[in-house]
């Protein structure tokens, strides 16, 4: 007997109702506001995530699938969709096209880490990216997208947040703040923490561990050392948020997990929850494409994970649309009316009618049965009388009332 490996799970058909929920209004929110969807592989060139998400990432630290293919490339499963987004925009010379570019895509994504409620090893995301517009504007959209997804799924239970970390212009003043804050108090960081104050010492205020939290509390904040520019920059998000009477709150201690962002970062979380049940998280990455080898390009982009989403919708109650369902059953007995049921059932769904028929020769009740157990509401009995009169029976299977009818009515009757 084999088991889905660790951190990964079947979504069973039964299941199938919240996912296909979740896309529907993932693509109709993306199609109002102008966006492309875009399908990326599902495995990239190792360095893509080396060089984009950042070699001190704990994603390239810790958490990638990495193998080397029969031709001796190193290769990487895709444990996020930025840097794969922009590999696309610079390969098919996506800035000769009017900028900004938008894009969606739905993709699984690989991650090494402890599996929790709501995110696993394989889990699949939602992503929108905007390439080639550094207003606030873009920024304020973005927010909006995620905002109003999150709303047509009914979910209302969430905060936003949002915080500047500044450019690389003015990070360095912080960071140079941040070391000498955190080089105080080196012997209460967790083993993770204390390299990252030699790495990267902005990851500092990322770490989940409750003492390390405890200490960031009172670290120098990012907005404090904003340049002109990227102070300008956050005031007018803010202000075209309040336009979109979309609430938020500023978390100086927001500053997301990878060293592509800049400037803008934000994440939508429920109410009850802590952090790490985030919702959607994003923000601008003005300097990703130029270090993938393309011209200076800014960005700006969120991923939310289905699999986190859905779990909140179960939580709060939410009842989804179900998968359409079969409409009428086909029982027979004997050859000819098989016959005859082979030919129906093919018409029916030739004027696209959900149709099931009885296989292995069983009695009529083990097949009404069968009907019963599978919920479909009507079901169309024939037998080699029916055969002979050139007839059928439509039966309710929820009232057991039938009547007879000819074949060709069917589906007129049925629709």
């Amino acid at each position: 007997m084999y088991n889905a490996p660790r951190g990964t799970t079947d979504i069973l058909p039964a299941e199938q109702a919240y996912w296909r929920f979740v896309e529907q209004k993932a693509a109709h929110v993306c199609q109002l506001f102008g966006y492309q969807r875009i399908d990326l592989p599902i495995f990239e060139d190792t360095g893509l995530f080396v060089k984009g998400t950042g070699e001190t990432t704990d994603i390239v630290q810790k958490e990638m699938y990495t193998f080397e293919d029969l031709g001796g490339n190193s290769l990487t499963l895709k444990p996020e969709g930025t840097p794969s987004v922009c590999r696309a925009y610079l390969e098919h010379g996506f800035n000769n096209l009017p900028q900004p570019v938008k894009l969606y895509y739905f993709s699984p994504i690989f991650r090494y880490e402890r599996p929790q409620a709501g995110r696993y090893r394989q889990h699949y995301q939602f992503g929108i990216e905007a390439l080639g517009e550094a207003d606030a504007v873009m920024d304020a959209e973005v927010i909006n997208i995620a905002c109003q997804f999150l709303a047509l799924l009914g979910l209302k239970r969430s905060n936003l947040f949002i915080n500047s970390i500044g450019c690389p212009q003015c990070r360095p003043t912080h960071h140079k703040a941040l070391r000498e804050y955190y080089t105080g108090r080196v012997d209460n960081l967790c083993p993770d923490c204390k390299i990252r104050l030699e790495r990267n010492v902005l990851r500092l205020l990322d770490c989940k561990q409750p003492g390390c939290q405890a200490i960031a509390v009172d670290a120098p904040k990012s907005i404090d050392y904003l340049c002109v520019e990227c102070d300008d920059h956050f005031q007018k998000l803010q202000s075209y948020l309040s336009l979109l009477a979309i609430p938020f709150s500023v978390n100086p201690q927001l500053v997301r997990g990878l060293d592509y962002y800049a400037r803008t970062v934000f994440e939508i979380q429920p109410e009850e929850e802590k952090s790490q049940s985030t919702l959607v998280g994003g923000g601008r990455y003005d300097g990703l494409i130029e270090t993938l080898g393309g011209k200076p390009t800014p960005g700006i982009g969120f991923g939310c994970g289905f699999e986190r989403i859905i779990l909140n919708l179960r939580k709060e109650g939410i009842i989804v649309p179900p998968v359409p369902s079969p409409q009428v059953f086909f029982a027979f007995l004997g050859e000819n009316a098989c016959q005859e049921a082979i030919k129906l059932t093919a018409a029916l769904r030739n004027a696209d009618i959900r149709v099931v028929i009885a296989t292995s020769p069983k009695s009529l009740k083990a097949q009404l049965r069968h009907a019963n157990n599978l919920g479909i509401p009507k079901a169309v009995i024939i037998g080699e009388d029916e055969v002979k009169s050139g007839v059928v029976v439509l039966r309710d299977m929820a009232t057991s009332q039938q009547k007879t009818i000819k074949p060709q009515d069917l589906a007129e009757l049925l629709k």
